[in-house]
């Protein structure tokens, strides 16, 4: 009776320690994203670099993180899940370090890159193990997921301001510090990959998956959702006349915002409303938002609470556009997040030098007016195609309480 009751109401706490592991790395794999936001002006002073310059440390991130997302699943599904996670945690351990070493911009940006290769083999692969490990379904493991997003996003400024308060070298070795913690979580925590390996995924997989048009409608409504996302995330910095801590406390906001419409906001929404609906109207409330920031640049205390109102949107986003992608296709996991999430960085890629230039040639307040007419373009393309994508309106998320079971006592995804 008592585990009737437990599989009628799934505790998203209730999850296998597995889960746990996995999240935990994700958290501090997601601090990476907003780690350099506080120490950007810094790192500009202290390298004598350029405000492009500086910008294209997203750049180099997000693009090798995107591009190397298509090649996630064919190389996870050959040597598992847990050693392409650990092997990616590495790799973020080792680049961290170096770029807090380097003497020059240009390394900086390049280890950045490097530092992007294995985010993409960490969090491809995390979110699918998290779907596939999570009790209480897809749902609640999405919900689990975008958590962490936003507690990483939130604790990632918090921890980059109080370090590069210090040094901008700070945050990079911190970074290094926690994702070997990380690291150690997972070895111990994840349990080796049975010794059957899983069914390899063709190289050619993501590209092809691509060609579902309801995948392909989330991909490209995703691309230029980011575009307006990380014109706030990484443009913002350089508007605001804050020192290390007070970005860092602006965007620790941010985080939490997006965090709390993440867990507990996105739910509540999708359960009354269509998803497509949510996802639309969502969209359009940011590009007000963003608009409201573009008229905002001369009042610090009107364009934080932009910044922190931006955040409440984006948790909604966030939660609602991975978990319909998630429900869009009959897909593998990996695949799915492998071709979705390439598009998406992509997008976030562009973002911020674009941002620079034209901040630098029109002005301040321009850089928030394309960030939100790109997300008007988003909203204008869930709507348009609404066709491929209405079935995620009444999906039924299938139980994954096996699946959690199986993947804590060592089954391969």
């Amino acid at each position: 009776m008592a585990a009737t009751a437990v599989e009628q109401k799934p505790s998203l706490l209730r999850q296998p320690l597995a889960v746990w592991a996995v999240a935990f790395a994700c958290v501090i794999a997601f601090m990476g994203i907003g780690l350099v936001d506080p120490i950007l002006p810094a790192i500009a002073e202290g390298l004598q670099a350029t405000q492009t310059q500086t910008s294209l440390l997203f750049t180099s991130y997000l693009v090798i993180t995107g591009v190397a997302m298509l090649f996630t699943s064919w190389l996870s599904t050959r040597i598992g899940a847990r050693r392409t996670l650990l092997f990616g945690l590495a790799m973020i351990v080792v680049f961290a370090l170096a770029a807090g070493l380097s003497q020059n911009v240009e390394s900086v940006i390049g280890f950045r890159a490097g530092w992007g290769l294995g985010n993409a083999l960490f969090i491809s692969t995390a979110l699918a193990t998290i779907v596939g490990a999570a009790s209480g379904g897809p749902g609640s493991a999405i919900i689990l997921y975008e958590a962490a997003l936003g507690l990483g996003i939130a604790i990632g400024p918090l921890l980059g301001g109080l370090l590069g308060s210090v040094s901008w070298r700070g945050p990079f070795f911190g970074t290094a510090v926690l994702m070997a913690v990380a690291f150690i979580a997972i070895a111990t925590l994840l349990k080796k990959d049975a010794e059957t390996p899983p069914t390899p995924t063709p190289l050619s997989a993501p590209f092809r998956a691509l060609r579902r048009p309801a995948l392909a409608t989330f991909a490209i409504t995703a691309l230029f959702y980011n575009i307006g996302f990380f014109i706030l995330l990484a443009y913002t910095p350089y508007v605001l006349p804050l020192d290390e801590m007070g970005l860092g406390f602006t965007f620790f906001g941010w985080g939490v915002a997006l965090a709390i419409t993440s867990v507990w906001v996105a739910p509540w929404l999708t359960r009354r409303i269509p998803k497509t609906h949510v996802l639309w109207g969502t969209l359009f409330v940011l590009a007000l938002d963003l608009v409201a920031a573009g008229l905002s640049t001369g009042n610090t205390g009107a364009l934080i609470t932009c910044v922190v109102i931006g955040g409440l949107m984006l948790g909604v986003m966030n939660t609602v556009l991975t978990e319909s992608v998630m429900q869009a296709t009959d897909l593998p996991r990996q695949v799915a997040s492998s071709s979705y999430s390439a598009v998406r960085f992509i997008g976030g890629a562009v973002a911020p030098p674009l941002a620079s230039l034209i901040g630098g040639v029109m002005g301040a307040s321009v850089p928030f007016y394309v960030a939100a007419g790109s997300v008007v373009v988003a909203a204008l393309i869930v709507v348009v195609f609404r066709r491929h994508i209405r079935h995620v309106d009444h999906h039924e998320a299938p139980d994954r309480l096996a699946e959690a079971e199986a993947i804590t006592q060592g089954e391969d995804l």
